[in-house]
């Protein structure tokens, strides 16, 4: 095996920039084992949600060929980025290395149904944290938004679809190497497709306005808010930490754990998060701690000593040893993400002259662009508005009322679908829709961009295929999941009971509006017909030799067309099934 490297130089801080195999490569020696990472620039919010989980499952293919051993190993998928990382001798480095590119040139794809097997059992075990909620609520069901959904697309992907996949996204020219240690290994053999570096996905917003709230769990609060990457922002929620903790724990005793977090989005912006636990009986309370903390940053309330605290951390870091090495993965990742990078000396610079105004300026960024979960209560009160928890409006269409409850209906339109009830409505359009999984009883799951999702069960609304026809018609064939059947015991059946009483309860009624149907039509046609004579017997200028009584006829026509309009009313709502 030839190692193909390019010329190479190093930055003031000791770091060997060259390439290997046209990938970008960055060393820097450190003691003891080697330890390497391949990143590529794709992740979940590269994909769609009808094919998510396709990164996924290259990573888990190109891994399998490893199988069992004492080498420390490991692959990562992120919203933006996949990592494939390794720690040991440099031989077995070398070997992991050569292992995973020899595999994502030629997936194993005898192992396809099993790794979605596995990648589905690996969710349902998943404890999903409080960001992946967060991530919904701010962008939908599209890029960054995608980490907080399952992963939909694996009944669809075919092996096709997993290798173009990897030929397209797993590429050289969309991957950069780093290695501690002082030259490229012998034996590297990182033949890749050739390919091209991938923007980073365009966010998307499912929020109206910041800053918003949503009802969350009742856990604790959460808070999420995104602005431009930069040292300012990054010491501030060390800061932001610092606070949370003192008010929240120390002084209040609310809270176990109350934190803040600065983590990069993309190339030029990131993502703060703010958290705090309590028990129930606190939680009114934390949450108005919790904003308390905020309304004091932003006032410009902010301690120089707690400044000079998270200062002093974060240039203490630059005095461990190996720092080149350290810096590794951090300095590839930002060369990936296409990120500026900094030397000691420039970093130390902007940790040095960040001021208390500073921080002041990024709390109001920060809060300007909040989204906060909360148990309980809303928090309007504290200028926040409330994110949407339903669609704006409902389609136009045929009614299908739910066989239990007359007051729950499924419309559908020839654009989109809705789900009303006394609780609220959803939408989802059919032009916007992300997800539309299929069932072979019949059954339909359907998100829109926007987040929002329903259900159609034919079972609980006595819809039929036929009757579905302009949803499965209009619905984009790119967000179609067909579904494998479902164990009969999973479709929903209605409660026969509930059937029953609605039944007793609607007969009655159902009488009545049939008799008043009757009544409504036989006075528009006994009206009508007067009327039609009146205008006959006025306009003849024998019968009426004054000539004809206009006021009499269009009291008479007013009449007709009232009869008509209560007798039109009904005859449609019989037809939605609302009587």
């Amino acid at each position: 095996m030839t190692t193909e490297t390019g010329p190479g130089h190093t930055t003031a801080d000791g770091i060997v920039h060259t390439t290997v195999d046209g990938i970008r490569t960055v060393l820097a020696p450190a003691a003891g084992p080697v330890t390497a990472g391949l990143l590529f620039r794709v992740g979940r919010a590269d994909e769609t949600l009808a094919t998510s989980g396709v990164t996924h499952l290259v990573e888990h293919l190109a891994l399998h060929r490893h199988g069992l051993g004492d080498l420390h190993y490991n692959g990562a998928t992120a919203a933006a980025y996949t990592h494939f990382h390794v720690t040991g001798p440099p031989a077995d480095v070398v070997e992991y290395l050569n292992g995973v590119c020899a595999a994502l040139r030629d997936l194993p794809m005898d192992r396809l149904e099993t790794e979605k097997e596995i990648l589905r059992t690996e969710a349902a075990g998943r404890r999903h944290g409080p960001g992946e909620a967060m991530a919904t609520w701010r962008y939908g069901s599209r890029s960054y938004g995608l980490v907080g959904y399952p992963e939909a697309g694996l009944h669809r992907l075919t092996a096709d679809d997993v290798r173009e996949w990897a030929r397209s996204r797993f590429t050289a020219e969309n991957a950069v190497l780093w290695i501690t240690g002082g030259s490229v290994p012998e034996g590297l053999d990182l033949t890749l497709p050739a390919g091209e570096w991938q923007p980073l996905p365009e966010p998307t917003s499912a929020l109206p306005a910041t800053p918003a709230w949503f009802r969350g769990d009742d856990g604790g609060v959460v808070l999420t808010s995104v602005l431009p990457r930069s040292t300012e922002a990054s010491l501030f929620a060390d800061v932001l930490g610092k606070e949370l903790f003192r008010e929240l724990r120390q002084k209040g005793g609310y809270s176990y754990t109350a934190a803040a977090d600065y983590t990069p989005r993309d190339t030029g912006s990131a993502t703060v998060t703010a958290y705090a636990d309590a028990l129930p009986q606190k939680q009114d309370a934390l949450v108005g701690a919790f904003v308390d903390v905020f309304a004091k940053l932003r006032a410009g309330r902010i301690e120089q000593a707690d400044l000079d605290s998270v200062r002093a951390s974060a240039l203490a870091a630059f005095d461990t040893p190996e720092l080149a090495a350290r810096m590794l993965p951090g300095h590839a990742m930002d060369l990936l993400l296409r990120h500026r990078t900094l030397t000691t000396a420039e970093a130390r610079a902007e940790i040095e002259a960040v001021t208390v105004a500073d921080l002041h300026r990024v709390a109001k960024a920060v809060w300007a662009d909040a989204l906060m979960s909360v148990p309980g209560r809303g928090v309007d009160w504290a200028g926040l508005s409330a994110a949407p928890a339903q669609s704006p409006d409902t389609v136009t269409g045929r009614r299908y009322s739910a066989v239990e409850d007359g007051s729950v209906a499924l419309l559908v339109a020839a654009d989109g679908v809705s789900m009303v009830s006394p609780r609220g409505q959803v939408t989802v359009r059919y032009a916007e829709c992300s997800l539309m999984q299929v069932h072979p009883d019949g059954g339909r799951h359907l998100v829109g961009n926007d987040g929002f999702s329903l259900t159609v069960e034919p079972t609980l609304h006595g819809i039929t295929a036929a009757q579905l026809a302009p949803m499965d018609a209009a619905v984009p064939a790119a967000s179609v999941v067909r579904m494998p059947p479902r164990d009969p015991s999973r479709i929903p059946r209605p409660d026969a009971a509930k059937v029953q009483a609605r039944v007793t309860r609607t007969a009655p009624r159902s009488g009545t509006v049939t008799a008043l149907i009757w009544l409504l039509g036989t006075l528009t046609v006994i009206v009508g017909g007067f009327t039609g004579l009146a205008v006959l017997a006025e306009t003849d200028p024998e019968l009426s030799p004054a000539g004809p009584d206009w006021v009499a006829l269009a009291i008479m026509g007013i009449a007709t067309g009232f009869f008509a309009f209560l007798w039109s009313l009904q005859l449609r709502k019989r037809r939605r099934g609302e009587g």
